[in-house]
């Protein structure tokens, strides 16, 4: 059995976002990058699926150089290896297409993307992926069995959740209820420093979104305290303010 985590880098939930000058793009100097959260969890089930049935599991990643930490992370958790395709991505269809021009021919049973990442929070790329593999994608994934070619799944929908039977291959995304994030030992850490990470040129060298500027949220404005006794007062602001 072969398995792919798709993996992503986000910024540290607690680093603050500072634009560049021109604010076409985030100022990276100070930020501290993650592996995304919910690939994080879809690292987890990979690792509890591999132990049992001895699957080989491989992560990719679209980005830069600067992801490869987040690359050995994954390696250390218990990747068998890796591989970087070397551009910096813009949206989600083009990470989806270069992934799939990337793994062409490699036929892998499971694929594992997250919900979202937390820094564009697209939800795309599962669905993306599955369409332009040619095999069906499930998203929002809380719960996998497997049984040989058979996959049985838990998934949120609007107003609750849905169980579903199908073959493999799949393509799902990871919710944080897929499985609890892994910490790496010291040995796993030890070799994930000698592991060669595979880069590979993307299959295009532009981006299908071209991103005109960024624009930070509108700060949030003072919180005016109104005496519980006084609703005279709170159902005159309501009305006017």
């Amino acid at each position: 059995m072969k398995i792919l985590l798709c993996a992503s880098k986000t910024p540290d939930t607690t680093t603050k976002i500072v634009f560049s000058a021109d604010k076409k793009s985030i100022d990276n100097s100070g930020v501290t990058y993650i592996l995304n959260p919910y690939d994080d969890h879809g690292l987890a089930k990979a690792m509890v699926i591999k132990e049992k049935t001895g699957a080989s599991l491989t992560v990719i990643h679209v980005g830069d150089a600067s992801a490869e930490a987040v690359l050995r992370k994954a390696l250390s958790i218990g990747a068998d290896d890796c591989i970087r395709v070397n551009l910096e991505p813009n949206d989600s269809y083009t990470v989806a297409a270069e992934i799939a021009a990337a793994i062409k021919g490699e036929n892998y049973d499971l694929i594992i993307t997250g919900r979202e990442s937390i820094d564009f929070n697209g939800s795309q790329v599962c669905d993306l992926l599955g369409e332009m593999l040619g095999i069906p994608s499930i998203a929002f994934v809380s719960n996998l069995e497997l049984d040989g070619n058979a996959a049985t799944l838990k998934r949120f929908i609007d107003g609750g959740e849905e169980t579903l039977s199908v073959n493999l291959p799949i393509v799902i995304s990871a919710t944080k209820e897929l499985a609890e994030p892994l910490i790496p030992n010291m040995r796993g850490i030890m070799c994930a420093r000698s592991n060669p990470i595979k880069v590979v040129e993307p299959s295009a060298n532009t981006n299908a979104v071209t991103l005109v500027t960024f624009e930070a949220p509108a700060s949030k404005q003072s919180c005016i305290m109104i005496d519980p006794a006084n609703a005279e007062e709170l159902i005159d602001m309501l009305h006017n303010k």
